[in-house]
């Protein structure tokens, strides 16, 4: 520094000078307030950064992210009286002076942390008498309007560490590979070290500089008693990297998706677990390798208790172009092949058109100029629903669909927030139950999570802020509306058959209940699985459309979906266990319309001039009175002999050449009720039991208004 300089230090020391520093105002600190946006994990843990608008990785980060040890040698270097001086450090400046004057050049600048910031601050570097009372005056302007802790979190973010690289956090993860919240004692040296000259001792080009520097800090800390000389004779043993790491960039579709949707939000926090998204995200680039060079992969793993995502896998590779890995499969329009099957066979089982053993034959049939195969292009004979399923044949389920009807699973479908997309936006056909239809990914992820709760949907949620938004409105006794993809007695007998799926080669069974798919020229295969905790969702293919030979779910999606689980660990839970109601008996202890599936093509060929079953009493959408122990009385009209009931789904005990039966509610509110005749025809209505007390409450409501 020259006599300038020191004139000038005086001058801005003297009496009065911090009058005139009140005046200035508070330092700009927006260029400084500008980082890296981040996305971060469930438990705030880095998943992906962006750099800044100028390129640089400045990462945020507070004093207390930062290793305890480098803050104790940061202090030991630079500025011993940190907590203690107002900003300049007089004694620093005049041993500063003395040695300018005794060695006629710089030999220590006598700036203090708060002065580096003022100059990273002001972002001109230079070395000069009127650069010095720049600092100072700023430095004077920071400690008067800013904390100390404000002041070192600053430090923290703004330090250079060569190239584009800014800041403690953003240096160690660029030459360590980790988080500076726990540095070795080396590291912790280091990063003390680099910012003095950040391009002269970058370790990735000049790693000998960088260990010399690195080798002083310790030297130093050892002399403050920072650290013992045995620690520091260790640290130097350290190796110093010789190049930079790649940031994390994990669930990069969710994470770049997220910050288009939100530009203006740095920090990003997402439901994802990144032990689990990373686990994944390798399983995928493994696996995919195995089976084709043009193949890609995308997994969804689902917490379904809550409706957290937890892992969100786009592609087998983001950066693999040969796979297209930009593209997010996760949420590409696919067909899903046989994976809706245990949802038509799930709406059978509500409306009382079947029970698992119920019998089906597995013949060919023509509907139209359709004729469905089966994927091994034979026929079976005979068999139960429940084998049907299993075995993922075709026919018995296009049966079922035409009794139950393609626009009612649509329907259903969409009443849970899931949108089919039909070609040319056609209506729902029988090509359905083959995957005649588009969805993606989140969307099969998401009925298979209704599924697992016992059909009862909750929305897929990535964001934590709408997991906390959630539960605040159950806090304020605010319940979400109720998504009902099928009612729990159904639900339940789709996994009892679906956990007995036979596995992949060398896998064990019965950990989940699971259910594979190919779509129509082996575009697309998938496996979708669920436990008592997540559902993990499974596709394979090639993100083109094109058609890969041999391409199917069992073999190309179940051994990926059954490693996902094992990768899970021990977060996992068993399979709920029977609702109330569940009827597990053989085929030949089922009420007689339940024994062997009633076709539509069968009914309309006999000469039946019997008036259809109805239900007499209570009427649709009735409320009726029920108090305690009081039985309700259900009639019926028309059909054939002999009459099955079932309320929700489950058969109830009635005299089968009766029509009419005592029925005894359980409680209040809306109950299905259902009556089959002996050709199969069914009705149903919904009512409302309420107790007196209610009606009373409704009443006295209404006269208010």
């Amino acid at each position: 520094m020259g006599a300038g300089g020191l004139v000038g230090v005086a001058a801005v020391s003297a009496a009065g000078g911090y009058v005139a520093i009140d005046r200035l105002g508070p330092p700009n600190l927006a260029q400084a307030e500008q980082v890296s946006t981040t996305v971060l994990d469930r438990r705030n843990r880095l998943l992906r950064a962006f750099t800044t608008p100028d390129g640089r990785w400045r990462l945020p980060i507070e004093v207390s992210d930062v290793d305890q040890r480098y803050l104790a040698m940061l202090m030991a270097f630079e500025d011993k009286r940190f907590y203690e001086h107002g900003g300049v450090d007089m004694r620093s400046l005049a041993r500063a002076a003395l040695q300018l004057v005794e060695n006629r050049r710089i030999v220590s600048g006598g700036s203090t942390l708060t002065m580096q910031v003022a100059r990273l601050i002001e972002g001109r570097y230079e070395r000069s008498g009127s650069a010095k009372v720049r600092q100072i005056v700023g430095a004077l302007r920071l400690e008067h309007h800013l904390s100390k802790q404000q002041i070192l979190a600053l430090y923290l973010r703004l330090a250079p560490f060569g190239g584009n690289i800014e800041g403690v956090r953003a240096a160690s993860l660029a030459y360590f590979g980790k988080e500076p919240r726990r540095l070795s004692v080396g590291e912790a040296a280091l990063l003390v070290a680099l910012p003095q000259s950040p391009e002269w001792r970058r370790p990735d080009r000049n790693p000998r500089a960088a260990r010399i520097a690195r080798d002083r800090v310790l030297q130093r800390a050892a002399e403050e008693g920072v650290i013992t000389t045995a620690e520091a004779s260790r640290a130097a043993q350290e190796p110093v990297p010789v190049g930079r790491r790649a940031f994390p960039k994990l669930a990069p579709h969710l994470a770049e998706a997220e910050v288009m949707a939100q530009p203006k939000e740095t920090i990003h926090r997402l439901t994802i677990d990144r032990a689990v998204q990373r686990a994944l995200e390798g399983l995928a680039e493994e696996q995919t390798k195995l089976l084709g060079q043009k193949l890609s992969a995308a997994i969804l793993a689902v917490d379904h208790t809550t409706g957290e995502v937890i892992a969100h896998v786009g592609s087998a590779g983001y950066l693999d172009d040969a796979r297209f890995g930009a593209i997010d499969m996760a949420i590409a329009m696919r067909s899903p092949g046989s994976t809706l099957k245990p949802f038509i066979y799930g709406l059978a089982f509500e409306a009382g058109l079947a029970h698992p053993e119920t019998l089906i034959e597995d013949r060919a049939v023509r509907f139209g100029n359709y004729a469905p195969k089966n994927f091994d292009e034979d026929f079976h004979g005979t068999v139960t629903i429940r084998d049907a399923l299993a075995q993922s044949l075709n026919i018995p389920a296009v049966k079922v669909l035409a009794a139950v009807g393609p626009g009612k699973v649509a329907g259903r479908f969409r009443k849970v927030g899931v949108e089919p997309a039909f070609p040319d936006k056609s209506l729902p056909t029988l090509a359905m139950a083959l995957g005649g239809v588009g969805l993606t990914l989140r969307d099969v992820a998401t009925l298979y999570a209704g599924l697992a709760r016992g059909g009862d949907v909750v929305p897929l949620m990535h964001r934590r802020a709408d997991v906390a938004t959630a539960a605040k409105a159950l806090l304020h006794g605010k319940q979400p509306p109720r998504r009902l993809l099928l009612s729990p007695l159904a639900a339940w007998y789709i996994s009892d058959i679906l956990k007995d799926a036979p596995p992949p080669t060398n896998a064990k069974s019965g950990r989940f209940a699971y259910k594979t798919g190919t779509s129509y020229g082996y575009r697309d295969a998938w496996a979708i699985g669920y436990d008592g905790k997540y559902t993990v969702a499974v596709w394979v293919g090639r993100p083109d459309g094109a058609s890969t030979p041999g391409l199917s779910g069992r073999l190309a999606a179940a051994p990926i979906l059954f490693d996902a689980f094992a990768r899970l660990g021990d977060k996992r839970a068993a399979l709920p266990s029977a609702p109330a109601g569940a009827l597990r008996v053989t085929g030949s202890e089922l009420p007689p319309p339940l024994k062997r599936f009633r076709e539509g093509g069968e009914i309309a060929q006999g000469p039946f001039l019997e008036p259809r079953v109805l239900i007499a009493f209570p009427p649709d959408r009735a409320e009726v009175e029920t108090e305690g122990d009081d039985p309700l009385l259900l009639k019926a009209s028309g059909g054939v002999l002999p009459l099955t009931w079932l309320v929700n789904g489950a058969p109830i005990s009635s005299d089968p050449r009766a029509r009419q039966v005592v029925w005894q509610p359980d409680g209040s509110g809306f109950v299905k009720l259902s009556v089959v005749d002996a050709r199969g025809r069914v009705d149903r209505v919904t009512v409302r039991l309420k107790t007196s007390s209610e009606l009373a409450t409704m009443a006295g409501d209404g006269q208010k208004r």
